[in-house]
């Protein structure tokens, strides 16, 4: 948004577990940290500075976490950084947060917020991490079922240059999903009054088969297509992450957390765990409503963020222990394991 700019995580960049006794990176700064952390703090320092100088910033640093108030103290005393916040014009206040803090908010589905869903359902654009590809398919007359077809090229949510596109993903951030959907409809439907096609407005509940038939006005019109392109694909897109098999996979991921939490707050880990052990399934066993591998994988993690401190007893090792015969099992089973099971086993 015009006043908050969020850039990707940085996965291989983790504050390094704690010791027996030992200092953390706040107490002892940069120097005593492995060699690979120092270079990689250096290099995202120099990263971060090379973006600032383009943006011509003057930044005030915040951090939230050790590892976060080295980088920050780093970023404060590089030289070249002094040097560009004496002639900089624009301000800016930088947080740094260390994701591993806040795991919880990592893995968890917050709600009802249209544009979380949109950027965690539609693939991400090729060399992007906070974009996505949006099909473009609907608006040419290329007829394909094919949801991976890349004949046409695809569409994406930064519209720099359209007030109208910019206008409806402020309310995609903020607005709740269905108030977000109705103002996807509006701005369709005043882009087609202006062009002068023949829509017929609607009210009562936004669907995506409602917005995908005003969306086909604009495409055998050229000119209406050039001047509405911005917000056609922002709207695509959002037709697409309403129809997306994973969305309504969503809700129940949201409402298993609910439950969860509630679960927690009456009962111990272990019989939380319990609870948790007949919903790994297999892959032969498995139904399309069923949680995948990769589903529990973000369950547990999850689970074991906002559990807090853990009481540990023969208990709590013996369910965990069915919990990871079963886990193991469903991986083993899997004939096509996905790249993020290749990675752990």
């Amino acid at each position: 948004s015009a006043e908050l700019c969020l850039l990707p995580a940085l996965a291989g960049l983790l504050p390094p577990l704690p010791g027996p006794g030992g200092p953390g990176p706040a107490e002892v700064g940069l120097g005593p940290l492995p060699a690979e952390l120092r270079a990689a703090v250096r290099a995202l320092v120099g990263d971060l500075d090379a973006l600032f100088t383009a943006l011509g910033l003057r930044e005030e640093n915040f951090a939230v976490g050790a590892l976060s108030r080295v980088i920050a103290a780093e970023l404060a005393s590089y030289a070249p950084a002094r040097n560009r916040r004496r002639t900089a014009t624009n301000k800016a206040s930088v947080v740094f947060v260390d994701r591993t803090l806040d795991l919880a908010g990592a893995v968890g589905h917050h709600g009802d917020n249209l544009a979380e869903k949109i950027l965690s359902v539609l693939p991400k654009l090729p060399g992007h991490k906070t974009d996505v590809m949006v099909n473009m398919v609907e608006l040419t007359a290329l007829r394909t079922t094919d949801e991976t077809c890349n004949i046409i090229a695809p569409g994406c949510l930064a519209q720099p240059n359209d007030p109208a596109a910019k206008a409806l993903w402020e309310s995609f951030m903020n607005l709740k999903q269905k108030e977000a959907v109705m103002e996807a409809r509006r701005h369709l439907v005043e882009a087609a009054s202006r062009e002068n096609l023949p829509i017929k407005m609607s009210m009562g509940e936004v669907t995506p088969e409602q917005l995908s038939s005003y969306i086909q006005l604009f495409r055998n019109n050229l000119k209406a297509l050039e001047n509405h392109c911005g917000l056609l694909q922002l709207v695509l897109a959002t037709v697409q992450t309403l129809k997306h098999p994973q969305t309504s996979k969503w809700d129940n991921f949201l409402a298993f957390e609910r439950l969860l939490l509630q679960t927690i707050g009456e009962s111990e880990m272990p019989s939380v765990l319990n609870q948790f052990l007949p919903m790994i399934k297999s892959y032969n066993e498995r139904t399309k409503d069923d949680y995948t591998c990769e589903d529990f994988l973000v369950l547990l993690v999850y689970m074991y963020s906002v559990v807090g401190e853990i009481k540990s007893g023969k208990e709590l090792d013996i369910a965990e222990k069915e919990v990871k015969k079963a886990l193991v099992k469903a991986i083993c089973d899997e004939p096509e394991p996905s790249p993020v099971l290749q990675k752990i086993t």
